[in-house]
């Protein structure tokens, strides 16, 4: 049993929380958080105790379970890896690609494990489409969201669509060679709505589309690869695919559906398959797998660098959303 603690109580720290009492494998032993409001409640709803310092926290447990907001998980992820404790840590890592460049070098030096909180690799119905990942050669992404106040002290690009830059670097093993981005600030100082283009090394491109001034919300991907689409629907969490295959000698199902590719190119069967998509709780899920990479020692599911990764993407990102704004 590792025992851990939570910095920040706030809404998804409390999630946080909830799910890590349901683990069996953990000892909670408490959580920290500047707000003697949210202390009080939180300590009240869980029954659990509040320690007075990060410091105090970090001391008494194995596994640091950093919720703060994104400006302090550089600082508190330092203390926890010069006292070799195992961090999990929520996305994005940290507020820069420098900030994460750091936490690497201090990873590998403390020899913990870290994981990132990219939350929709373990979302259920990615989980269900990943078996037919080949070799995905166009993949388009709308991550849209209802207009939140809440949101908008970061650019949509680390708020929203880094959940996608995270899930198509995942996919894809290739090296970017080249990204284009437009954005338009319509509520905010910032871009609201934001399209990126990336294009790598082996001929795929990936579309990205985010927004928070939707009017629906919608977490859909779509991926095209050689004789196979795969929907993967975040929001609802359920996939689709539609794959062909040649067809060799006679088929006896007279439902068949077949596409004839024309003179001397041959048939193919078309398959529809909708995958049986186990229930699961993605936030438990991921702190689970953590568990498991501390006391088994392997890689945890989503690493400091692919944290790194996404957020480096990210930036480059805004980078040419700052070159669009300013030629206009």
């Amino acid at each position: 049993m590792l025992k851990i603690g939570v910095l920040g109580a706030g809404h998804l720290g409390k999630i946080h929380i909830k799910c890590i009492k349901e683990i069996q494998e953990y000892q909670m032993l408490g959580f920290y958080d500047p707000d003697k409001d949210i202390t009080e409640k939180v300590e009240k709803e869980f029954g659990i105790k509040h320690f007075n310092s990060i410091d105090s926290l970090i001391e008494a447990v194995d596994v640091v379970d950093i919720v703060t907001p994104t400006v302090s998980h550089f600082d508190c992820a330092v203390k926890a890896l010069k006292k070799f404790k195992n961090v999990f840590i929520e996305k994005p890592v940290v507020t820069t690609p420098e900030e994460a460049s750091r936490l690497i070098s201090l990873t590998d030096e403390a020899n913990v494990k870290v994981q990132v909180g990219h939350v929709e690799r373990f979302n259920p119905a990615f989980i269900a489409a990943k078996p037919y990942f080949t070799q995905p050669m166009f993949i388009e992404t709308h991550r849209l969201a209802q207009f939140n106040p809440r949101g908008t002290d970061v650019p949509v690009v680390l708020d929203l669509m880094i959940h996608d830059i995270d899930i198509v670097l995942s996919v894809v093993k290739s090296n970017i060679k080249k990204i284009s981005a437009s954005g338009v600030a319509v509520v905010s100082d910032t871009p609201d709505i934001t399209n990126a283009r990336i294009e790598f090394d082996n001929g795929c491109v990936a579309n990205l589309t985010a927004s928070r001034i939707s009017m629906k919300n919608m977490r859909k991907s779509r991926f095209f690869q050689r004789d196979a689409y795969i929907s993967v629907d975040f929001l609802s969490k359920e996939a689709e695919i539609i794959r062909m295959k040649d067809i060799v000698g006679k088929i006896d199902d007279p439902f068949a559906l077949i596409i004839d590719l024309g003179k001397n190119k041959g048939s193919k069967q078309i398959f529809f398959d909708k995958p049986q998509i186990k229930p699961i709780n993605a936030i438990k899920t991921e702190l689970e797998y953590f568990y498991k990479s501390i006391v088994d020692n392997t890689s945890p599911q989503v690493t400091i660098n692919d944290g790194y990764n996404a957020l480096d993407v990210a930036y480059r990102i805004i980078e040419k959303l700052k070159l669009s704004i300013n030629n206009l």
